[in-house]
């Protein structure tokens, strides 16, 4: 049976998790998911990527979170709090990744579920994130209860090339779900 961990590494950490989130990303864009990068992608792009990230890390204005299945890592995301003074309850959500190994695994909703706990503890009850309209990503964010914002039509390309409309998303966690009587 498979050991599913999420954690969230400070930035010495993440620059040693650089390899494998550089193929968790290339892994995600080579199956086509649309996060902004192209096809063919450079692992040089992806590697300088994550190093940006670390750094957003250690200045506080991110918050990794890294999926590990038997001490692999197979996915991430990251909670990117609102830097403007008048939003310190907001924060945007961005990279959800899960490579194929980790797929259906239940990995994205863990990854999902830890962001949540985090971002509601430091008081950033108001998230917003987007993603590919009609895509595998859609349908778990409305099934992890995000509410639907809007479409913007061809807001962004897919990796292979071709626009793709964008799906907009936002989730209050000061609102307590309901739950079937």
């Amino acid at each position: 049976m498979s050991i599913l961990r999420i954690a969230t590494p400070d930035a010495e950490e993440a620059r040693g998790l650089v390899p494998a989130l550089a193929a968790i990303l290339i892994d995600c864009v080579e199956s086509g998911a649309g996060v902004s990068f192209m096809l063919p992608i450079e692992r040089r792009m992806v590697e300088d990527f994550w190093n940006g990230v670390a750094a957003r890390l250690a200045d506080g204005s991110a918050i990794l979170f890294v999926a590990f299945l038997d001490d692999e890592p197979v996915g991430t995301v990251q909670l990117n709090p609102a830097p403007q003074p008048n939003q310190p309850h907001r924060a945007d959500v961005n990279k959800l990744l899960v490579d194929r190994r980790g797929r259906n695994r239940g990995v994205a909703h863990s990854l999902m579920a830890a962001l949540e706990e985090t971002a509601k503890a430091r008081g950033r009850w108001l998230l917003c994130l987007d993603t590919v309209t009609g895509s595998a990503a859609e349908r778990l964010y409305e099934k992890l209860g995000w509410q639907r914002l809007g479409v913007m039509p061809r807001h962004a390309m897919l990796p292979q090339g071709g626009f793709s409309d964008t799906t907009f998303f936002w989730k209050d966690l000061s609102i307590e779900p309901e739950r079937d009587q």
